[in-house]
């Protein structure tokens, strides 16, 4: 069984992993990076990134992720597949172990475990991942421009959706299981006063349809009642916002807010564990992006550069 000691062990990958890795890296701090059972985070099932900067004509997320991994390596980053299965925080130097057994004790831990978006659990989600089915509308959105496009959601975050793809599309249907909108008076009023926007309330969605792309979605308007109704919405883009779960289960004793993201002290990275810190989407319920992991991946660094000055073991 492989034994490594690190100064410092990052868990997860993304933007936020491998630029805390080009960082830390990049000022001699020896670490290991453990990619987590997705490498390269969420942006691997992403084809075209266009608002990423120093890619003027859009890169696609695969690649992306390959560009910021070999960055890392090249300034001596220990990058390894696989899953960290468990850790221990309760004293420094801490302590993880790998799902091959490997065992990993670091004076300083980085967690970019990132957020998984909720899904219906349609078979179809899968089908369509990328070739028309998204979460995130301000990731994805530019790409409908002039089309049609569903929201599933009744929320401030599916209304936000909405009203931000109302700006693109030529027709936004927010569809929605429940006979209201569970959103803000404000964000109500605001898809429901906007022309383009259809809400359909009461209903569910039940298949996607496409060859290879999503060309419309299978809809059950009030379900299980002898109202039922089913039919076939034609769409070229089907956006979830029904929430996301910050990957953090490895963590219990780092503190989280109601949502479970891991809070940190604000305007830096560290959690409420001394020698531990957070970045990216595991971090952050508001932005969510692929620019905004990378800063908070490069403020990690920073900071954990800065605690293992002032605290050597």
């Amino acid at each position: 069984m492989e034994s490594v000691n690190t100064r410092l062990l990052i868990i997860g990958s993304g933007p936020a992993g491998y630029t805390a890795a080009i960082y830390a890296s990049r000022a001699n701090i020896p670490l290991v990076l453990y990619e987590g059972n997705q490498p390269g985070g969420q942006l691997t099932t992403t084809t075209e990134v266009e608002n990423f900067p120093g890619y003027p004509e859009g890169i696609q997320g695969p690649q992306l992720m390959t560009d910021l991994r070999r960055q890392a390596e090249r300034f001596g980053a220990d990058i390894r597949q696989g899953l960290i299965k468990s850790v221990d925080l309760s004293s420094r130097p801490f302590k993880a172990v790998a799902a091959d057994g490997t065992e990993i004790v670091a004076e300083a831990v980085i967690i970019s475990t990132g957020a998984s978006a909720k899904y219906l659990g349609l078979p179809d989600e899968n089908k369509y991942k990328g070739m028309g089915v998204s979460a995130c509308a301000t990731c994805d959105g530019f790409f409908y421009r002039k089309k049609r496009v569903a929201v599933v959601g009744g929320g401030d975050t599916a209304c936000e959706e909405a009203l931000y793809l109302a700006g693109l599309a030529s027709e936004v249907f927010l569809i929605v299981r429940k006979p209201h909108l569970r959103a803000s008076k404000v964000m109500q009023q605001r898809v429901l006063n906007n022309p383009k926007i259809n809400v359909l309330f009461n209903t569910n969605t039940v298949g996607l349809y496409g060859d290879e792309f999503v060309e419309g979605a299978n809809l059950v308007e009030n379900i299980g009642t002898e109202n039922e109704q089913r039919f076939d919405l034609p769409i070229d883009g089907f956006f979830l916002a029904i929430g996301h779960h910050p990957n953090t289960s490895l963590f219990p004793t780092v503190e989280t807010d109601e949502q479970g993201y891991i809070k940190t002290a604000l305007p830096g990275t560290a959690t409420n564990i001394p020698g531990v810190f957070a970045a990216g989407d595991v971090a952050d319920p508001v932005y969510r992006q692929a620019i905004t992991a990378a800063a908070s991946g490069c403020r990690a660094a920073l900071d954990v550069e800065r605690f293992l000055m002032a605290n050597p073991l």
